[in-house]
């Protein structure tokens, strides 16, 4: 098992990025910067790329409507250039409000585009031929009856380092999940309860697996959160860090039969829980929200607590088919995030 962590902003990202260096140092494994709908992340992985030798440096995620395939497949292979091999790329469909909201973009046939782009991207990276792609979602060159008619196939003019780079897809309902099992090197879940994850995954990831191709190799996951080692009350209650992100998800992340958080929090058997706190999110209360929010549920989705009680959360993270143990670390006093990392990495 590796260690991965998220890029936290919250002191501001130079500072998140020495941050990263400093648990480069302390054995951390793979580095995901977010995107959502602030900074672009490939601006920020470039500089990660300069700052640090070893970690590696993934996307999570690049959403697959904001950029085309072919620039998603560039953008890749610069980043894996400049950091000398150690890009993961990340795919993702976020959700319609972000995409149509903020994007303008129809948020339609997400399974589609996520096959074809990593058909797409990984065509481009081997540089075997010019690239000619039909499908649904995108055809390349464009047809003689769109645009000009001068469209032609081509090839990345630069030399990627690779000519496979990691794909790692975050998904979360069944057919995604499917997908993901079939195609992708690696898998993103979010609110992850290793406990309950063959429940509600495990068909899914099966039937995804049986189609999966022999060259991919084993699939990689990536899930953890919270990390807090310690002795006394004081530490069990930093899971309550997560409550406000649980309740914006599973409550706000979008409107009522389209929220994919609130759908999962009812697969693991919160389904009178995740009801009441969407209804309290969107009718505006979110302090209510947040305390609707089940403390199994942050329990289960952190690892705060003493040492052996932590191993015990690893342990139970890795009898999951986690390979990334990813940790959030919350420092307490003489601690810092680096010392963290080496603790988690001497418990491997």
């Amino acid at each position: 098992m590796k260690i991965s962590t998220m890029l936290s902003y919250s002191g501001g990202f130079k500072e998140a990025a020495r941050n990263v260096v400093e648990m480069e140092k302390a054995g951390l494994d793979l580095v995901w910067v977010a995107e959502a709908y602030g900074f672009d992340s490939p601006s920020l992985m470039g500089y990660l790329a300069a700052l640090t030798d070893k970690v590696e440096i993934g996307a999570a995620i690049l959403p697959i409507y904001t950029r085309t395939p072919t620039l998603i497949a560039m953008t890749a292979a610069g980043i894996d250039a400049l950091s000398d091999g150690r890009f993961h790329l990340g795919l993702g469909a976020s959700g319609p409000q972000v995409i149509e909201g903020f994007h303008g973009v129809p948020y339609t046939n997400p399974l589609g585009r996520t096959r074809e782009i990593v058909e797409i991207c990984r065509d481009v990276w081997k540089r075997e031929a010019p690239l000619v792609h039909q499908g649904k979602n995108f055809t390349l060159p464009l047809p003689l009856d769109q645009g000009t008619g001068l469209g032609k196939p081509l090839k990345i003019i630069a030399h990627p380092v690779r000519s496979a780079i990691p794909v790692w897809i975050a998904s979360l309902g069944e057919k995604n999940v499917e997908l993901t099992a079939e195609i992708a090197d690696g898998w993103i879940p979010i609110l992850f309860i290793p406990e309950r994850a063959n429940d509600v995954w495990g068909a899914a990831l099966r039937a995804g697996r049986a189609k999966r191709g022999s060259g991919l190799g084993e699939m990689m996951v990536t899930a953890g959160g919270l990390l807090a080692i310690g002795e006394g009350a004081d530490v069990t209650a930093l899971r309550e860090l997560q409550r406000s992100m649980v309740a914006l998800y599973v409550g706000g992340m979008g409107a009522k039969g389209k929220n994919f958080y609130n759908e999962l929090a009812v697969r693991y058997g919160y389904e009178k829980e995740a009801a009441r706190i969407q209804d309290l999110y969107l009718d505006g209360k979110k302090r209510e929200a947040e305390a609707a929010v089940p403390a199994e549920f942050l329990e289960l989705t952190t690892l705060c607590g003493p040492r052996g009680y932590v191993e015990e959360r690893i342990a139970a993270f890795r009898a999951a088919g986690v390979t990334h143990l990813q940790v959030h670390p919350i420092p307490l006093a003489g601690q810092s995030a680096a010392s963290l990392v080496e603790t988690v990495q001497g418990m491997l």
